[in-house]
Order: C-alpha cells, then structure tokens, then sequence
C-alpha cells in the first residue's frame, strides 16, 4: 500500500494559482534548457522513500483544506550552495483533485497513511470537476457535497 506526503501550499489561495505556478515554473525550465520536470524543494529528506515513490502522492492543503494531489514520480536529494542537505520531490505536473477535507496548519510536510487520503473528487462526486473552485468549496460548506 502506497505512503503519501500532505504538505500546505503556502502563497496559493486556490487550484488555479498552483496550476498557474506549476505551468510558469514548467515554462521557466524550458527557457534555461532544463529538463521538463516539475521539482518542489524541500529541507528534509523522506526516510520512507520506497513507500513513497510506490505509487504516493503528495497532497497539497490549500486555504485550510486538502484540495489535490500530485504524483510523486522520484525524491532526489542534494546539497545546496551554502552545504545544506536538502530534497527535490519531482512530481506529475498534473494535479488531481480531491474530496475536500479541512487540515490545520504544520510545518513542513508529514506522511500521509493512504487510509488517511481523500478520495480522488471524480469518485466522490462526480461531474464536480466541471464545477468552478469556489462554488465547490461554497457547497461543501452547505454540507451538499
């Protein structure tokens, strides 16, 4: 059974702003001839990388909710500039969207037992992809989805 990571999106306040963020830093990539990898640094290395990179995701919390996931495709660490250890996740550039969940802030990123995940949102109510992000978060809040 696959380990997943839940991290906050920090500067994002919905889907479209990491969508945008994602196609941006793609796009940014390109221009200095690197490969087209969407990379997320972070400080600490994931002890657990094989549960990980075992078909895991990495869950992004925005505005005080779990909103998507990211497949995780490898974990790469490196050493920074100044001889810090640090990591790349290097995942899917597309995200998914999930069952909205409500998460309090932490720091850094935790682990995420896959029971714990939410269901993808095509499972958990179908056809509301198609919906605009805020009229989903305003029916969730009515408790209507």
């Amino acid at each position: 059974m696959a380990l997943h990571l839940i991290k906050l999106c920090v500067g994002c306040d919905s889907i479209g702003e990491l969508e945008t963020w994602i196609r941006a830093r793609l796009k940014d990539r390109k221009k200095r001839g690197l490969s087209r990898e969407h990379l997320h640094r972070t400080r600490m290395v994931p002890k657990r990388a094989d549960e990980l990179l075992d078909g895991g995701s990495l869950y992004w919390v925005i505005r005080g909710e779990v909103m998507c996931r990211q497949r995780l495709i490898d974990i790469r660490p490196f050493v920074d500039k100044e001889g810090v250890g640090r990591c790349h996740l290097v995942l899917e550039p597309k995200l998914t969207l999930v069952e909205p969940r409500p998460r309090r802030a932490f720091q850094g990123w935790r682990y995420l037992e896959a029971k714990d995940c939410p269901r993808d949102l095509v499972r958990a109510a179908p056809g509301s992809k198609n919906m605009p992000e805020a009229l989903r978060r305003e029916l969730r809040e009515l408790g209507l989805l």
